[in-house]
């Protein structure tokens, strides 16, 4: 068996073994080591140290140990213990925890709640207000945290709940929470963005100039299509009566837009302003913004030391995650490309003469069927790597195949069977709201993305307008 057709087993063995449920970045790394042992091995040198074990003038037990220097003296351990350095290392995975520590405080200094009752009042005279107020709350607290399950999550125990008791269609009002949920892989300052420039190489500046209309493209389609909706069923979307709603002045909305709305947005539009305009690297606008983040939990008296290590030990639990991922992907990868793995696929790619658009369907349909058993993070580290290589070949740029996979993944956590944010809302909706109602809510967000996606491809100008005109050429 050649060295190509064992690198294509290791993939396949490894796609297996996760679907039966074995944790990714320790099935990446022992199938790494495994198969890097048989790719480094050199038995000479093994058997050289046997040897020199046999012949030593020494007692038994060193004989031994001189043995066992011998058959762990290959190559793969070396660049196991690299790649460990060099991820630990990498620049730009520093600003994940600190986005994370930002998202997380915000998350419990109780700002979403003042923002979505807020919106929910000044956005009382649009058709669909509250799921309009709750999309973009969505869309704010996604941006600011990056989180699809804390998103969801929060979201569902506050928007979900008052959309019901306001009569509400159940899968109107789930569709809204779950899709709403997913925008910050999309939005910068988004933590699946940096992981794809770390694993790219693409500036992660740019990625964030890119990302930012088709973000906001993909946000108001889904307002537009509630608020359409709204309008030709309102039966699904009932108006709110003045005794549910109150009673409240102009100049009574804008104080509380100005102590809720304004002091998160000023945040996040702080950093990434900070980032587009080369102020700060994205290390340090993310430092900023944790702090920042800490500054609003006092503004709002809701620092306590229990947020605070909640916060530090969910940002070290997802950050340590990332981290272990990369080691075991970079390993495997290397592992991978080293038995030929990469060229074969890629010379069978190649040999198909297709057209860059076909390259770019067929890419985005495998990265689909990925986002039901996988997450985002182990697709972008895993398996986006294999196509980048074959990006100059159908000339396509990488930062726009980053944005569509970025798009494309807000569908893994929408399509059934394995649509995870949908679980996340029925993990805290109340008993009478099933999940085929949640799924079916989800369909038309579905169907949004999908034509996000075709308005890329057809007007690729929407993701590079911005890095054009803030970087140039």
């Amino acid at each position: 068996m050649s060295d190509p057709v064992i690198a294509l087993c290791m993939l396949g063995i490894f796609l297996f073994i996760i679907l039966l449920g074995f944790p990714v970045a320790f099935t990446l790394m022992a199938m790494g080591i495994m198969f890097g042992y048989y790719a480094y091995f050199d038995p000479g040198r093994m058997w050289r140290a046997y040897d020199r074990a046999v012949r030593a003038d020494a007692d038994q037990l060193t004989q031994i140990q001189l043995w066992i220097e011998g058959l762990f003296n290959n190559r793969i351990f070396d660049l196991f213990v690299n790649q460990t350095y060099s991820v630990m290392d990498n620049d730009v995975l520093t600003a994940v925890p600190l986005f994370l520590f930002m998202g997380y405080i915000v998350e419990r200094a109780n700002i979403v709640a003042r923002l979505f009752h807020t919106l929910n009042i000044a956005a009382r005279h649009i058709p669909g207000s509250m799921a309009v107020a709750a999309l973009i709350t969505c869309t704010l607290f996604a941006t600011a945290t990056g989180i699809v399950g804390a998103v969801v999550t929060l979201m569902g125990l506050l928007a979900f709940p008052a959309m019901l008791k306001a009569r509400y269609n159940t899968s109107l009002a789930s569709g809204v929470i779950c899709a709403g949920g997913t925008l910050g892989i999309l939005i910068p300052p988004s933590i699946m963005l940096i992981v794809y420039a770390a694993a790219s190489g693409v500036s992660i500046v740019k990625l964030y100039a890119g990302a930012l209309l088709p973000g906001l493209m993909l946000a108001g389609l889904y307002v537009i299509y509630v608020v359409g909706r709204s309008m030709l069923q309102p039966q699904l979307a009932p108006k709110p009566t003045r005794a549910e709603i109150g009673e409240f002045t102009v100049g009574q909305i804008v104080l509380r837009l100005l102590t809720s709305f304004f002091p998160l947005a000023f945040l996040i539009l702080a950093v990434l302003g900070a980032i587009l305009f080369g102020l700060a690297t994205p290390s340090e606008a993310a430092a900023v913004g944790a702090l920042g983040g800490l500054a609003l939990t006092f503004l709002y008296r809701a620092f306590t030391w229990q947020r605070l290590r909640e916060s530090v030990y969910l940002t070290l639990r997802t950050t340590a995650m990332v981290c272990w991922l990369f080691v075991g992907s970079w390993t495997f990868s290397s592992v991978f490309s080293y038995l030929g793995g990469e060229q074969i696929i890629s010379e069978f790619v190649t040999s198909l003469d297709i057209s860059p658009v076909t390259f770019l369907i067929m890419a985005q349909i495998i990265i689909f069927l990925l986002g039901w058993p996988l997450e985002w993070s182990e697709i972008i580290i895993i398996f986006v790597p294999i196509f980048l290589p074959l990006l100059p070949h159908f000339g396509i740029d990488p930062l726009f195949f980053g944005i569509l996979v970025a798009l494309n993944l807000q569908t893994s956590f929408l399509t059934p069977p394995m649509a995870m944010s949908a679980y996340y809302l029925k993990g805290i909706a109340p008993p009478h709201v099933q999940l085929n109602d949640i799924f079916k809510g989800n369909y038309p967000y579905l169907a949004m993305v999908l034509f996000a996606m075709v308005i890329l491809y057809n007007f690729p100008g929407i993701t590079f307008w911005l890095p054009d005109l803030i970087y140039g050429r």
